[in-house]
């Protein structure tokens, strides 16, 4: 696929009145700076008739407005802690197109060639960049990318329906909470959670895993779609062993099950060998007195782990393994975010400890664990820009 590159330009925010001044910055949370330091990308598809060019840009620059971090650089204050600086230099808008149809052009599936549908995610200074691609058929692909450390995928997907609404002439609502410094440690701290080796690890710790195969080079990214019927009985198999007073699992917790088994079979560990799972828990929802306010933009993202040797994994029946993760997931709650937030305020800066996901984010597609992220909740779907025009696919391409 031959892409040609029109025009590449950085974008700044268009405020009402006088805009604010360019010298302030927002300190990075705790919460900010457990998370991956990198970008993600998601490609968005859409058939015509489709919004143009001038209109998708004019709703970026008021969003930008009101979501300024995106606009802004990461950097450090005068004690070298990173914050973003509200410098309002700019996102980056790339106007591109491809002589021929999308159908002819595209897979729906991961590949390669998409790559060429988002602006590069090296050496990368714009937290945020967009490229807007136009098909011969009249098809539109807007490839998005965003830097992990700025907000997470909730707080993401809320700037993107923002985006649509603006591009739409229509007031964004609601508004986003930009305040990073609510997270106040309790004094004294309590520490009723162990973070070390979770949240954190030491800097000098190597990871090896010398039951894997690392000689594996044809590793492939597959998208894989469930039926309804499929889901559905997944999940009463995995509720089949529940009390009549229990509430049967989620289809998440279900089909991750599913999946680390599959998986785990599939990558033929030895059987002593100890994986887990790596599950996502969005804080919003769990942090209580204070509750967080709605609208939180940031990260606000805390892990669960579910574990197990690879024989008991694939002895015990489908039951079991979807307990295993609910209970771990259930345990991630506001007295375990409390704790994180004390441990990261104390021990882990006396004890110069490092997070974890920078730790795992290099080398981790051959190992014996997983890591999964649900979007159920997430408005990713709902970015429109006014055009008649349907969605046509929507792609996460990770980092």
């Amino acid at each position: 696929m031959k892409v040609k590159i029109g025009s590449s330009k950085l974008v700044q925010p268009l405020y009402e009145g006088n805009p604010p001044p360019t010298t302030n910055y927002i300190p990075l949370s705790v919460f900010d700076k457990v998370t991956y330091d990198q970008h993600v990308a998601i490609i968005y598809a859409y058939r015509p008739p489709t919004t143009p060019n001038a209109t998708i840009e004019l709703g970026l620059k008021k969003s930008l407005a009101v979501y300024r971090e995106w606009a802004g650089r990461l950097g450090k204050d005068s004690n070298g802690e990173p914050v973003i600086l509200l410098n309002d230099e700019g996102v980056r808008f790339v106007e591109a197109s491809v002589d021929r149809a999308l159908d002819q052009t595209v897979s729906i599936g991961p590949s390669a060639s998409l790559l060429s549908l988002h602006p590069s995610l090296e050496g990368v200074e714009e937290l945020v960049q967009v490229q807007v691609t136009r098909f011969s058929c009249g098809s539109m692909v807007v490839g998005f990318t965003a830097h992990h450390l700025v907000a997470d995928g909730h707080a993401t997907s809320s700037f993107l329906v923002a985006w649509g609404q603006a591009s739409r002439g229509l007031e964004i609502s609601p508004l986003p909470f930009h305040d990073r410094t609510i997270f106040s440690p309790r004094d004294p701290p309590i520490l009723d959670f162990e973070h070390r080796g979770v949240e954190y690890v030491s800097k000098n710790i190597k990871k090896v895993y010398p039951l894997i195969d690392n000689s594996v080079d044809d590793i492939v990214a597959h998208k894989v779609h469930y039926t309804a019927e499929f889901l559905s009985k997944l999940k009463a198999r995995a509720s089949s062993m529940n009390g009549p007073h229990d509430r049967p699992f989620s289809t998440f917790e279900s089909l991750v099950a599913h999946l680390w088994r599959a998986i785990t079979r599939a990558r033929g560990l030895n059987g002593q060998e100890n994986t887990q799972v790596r599950i996502s828990v969005d804080g919003r929802a769990r942090l209580k007195n204070p509750k967080v306010p709605n609208g939180y933009f940031g990260n606000l993202v805390l892990w669960a782990f579910a574990k197990a040797r690879a024989n008991d994994l694939l002895r015990e029946p489908l039951p079991y393994v979807a307990k295993l993760l609910h209970d771990a997931v259930v345990n991630v709650q506001d007295d375990y975010f409390k704790s994180f937030i004390d441990f990261a305020n104390h021990k882990a800066k006396e004890e110069d400890l490092v997070p974890n996901a920078v730790a795992d984010s290099k080398e981790s597609i051959l190992w014996p664990n997983l890591e999964v992220d649900s979007w159920l909740r997430f408005p990713f779907y709902d970015l429109d820009f006014g055009s008649v025009g349907v969605m046509w696919h929507i792609l996460y391409l990770g980092n």
